[in-house]
């Protein structure tokens, strides 16, 4: 349905069109004119809904950083898993996995060649050497954020390390394409670019995702996309950016006991980090990380 000039702005923001996201809106058109994919309406935040959303997430960073202050050696992944849950309920939040699509726990912990997805057990110990992915997402005031760190745990092999650095590396590199304008395609592609000068490969069946108003929202997210292509990037998008980053082949399979965890064909090492972000009219804010 056509939007009058007079009309009120499909934002909510009580403002008429023409003084609102008339002139935003026209932007756009450009491009869809032009072939680009263009964000619909729904997916672009209000301010008040960004404002939900970094509330959550400053909430998903305390959770992080509560798991951070004690993980270590000897610890299980079912005890990561009551810490969360304990430190969401300290904080008046609801853990966003819990339940979802049948997952059965309240964060998920990924360990050595576990891509993501990891189900947290009593029955698997965190010992020297290993480095394992802690994603946590939150929900506050029906708000969501997502974001997740990897943490090594004690002595861990140079190039395993190697690989844990330089995947929190490939999200910073990401992060300077993050503009309002730009494409998705254009950060996927500097992510994996970057990986594979170091040799790394980079999971292409699982991506980001739009987050915030619910847990998995448009748009998907690649990271082995190519310049000038994908979402164009605009104003009020919220999305993840959590490249899956291989020490070897960049194959992948499902546990066919749990249909949840996802580990490399190979057996090799992955690594990931994951922030949340909200584009703005300069570039970027993390809202979790």
């Amino acid at each position: 349905m056509q939007i009058g000039r007079n009309d009120l702005c499909w934002c909510g923001s009580g403002k008429k069109y023409k003084s609102c996201h008339l002139a935003f809106d026209s932007k756009i058109e450009v491009f869809r004119d032009q072939g680009h994919l263009v964000p619909p309406h729904r997916i672009i935040k209000t301010k008040e809904q960004i404002d939900g959303i970094r509330e959550s997430g400053k909430r998903n960073i305390a959770i992080l950083d509560y798991v951070a202050s004690k993980i270590k050696a000897g610890v299980t992944t079912q005890e990561i898993d009551d810490w969360v849950a304990e430190k969401t309920k300290e904080l008046g939040a609801i853990p966003a996995p819990l339940n979802y699509e049948g997952f059965p726990k309240s964060v998920c912990t990924s360990v050595n060649d576990q891509v993501c997805h990891g189900i947290p057990s009593d029955k698997d110990v965190l010992k020297e050497g290993d480095i394992v992915n802690v994603d946590c997402s939150t929900i506050y005031n029906g708000f969501i954020s997502d974001s997740s760190r990897m943490f090594m745990i004690g002595d861990v092999d140079p190039v395993t390390k190697k690989l844990v650095e330089d995947a929190h590396k490939a999200i910073d590199i990401g992060l300077e394409q993050v503009k309002p304008w730009k494409f998705l395609g254009d950060m996927g592609s500097a992510i994996n670019e970057f990986c594979k000068s170091q040799g790394y490969s980079v999971v292409e069946e699982i991506g980001g995702h739009g987050c915030g108003l619910e847990f998995h929202e448009e748009p998907w997210v690649s990271y082995v996309s190519k310049p000038n292509t994908e979402m164009l990037m605009v104003p009020g998008m919220c999305f993840t950016i959590e490249p899956m980053i291989n020490l070897g082949k960049r194959h992948i399979y499902e546990d066919a006991d749990n249909g949840w965890t996802i580990y490399t064909e190979d057996g090799k090492p992955s690594a990931q980090w994951e922030v949340q972000v909200v584009v703005t009219d300069n570039g970027y804010e993390i809202l979790a990380y």
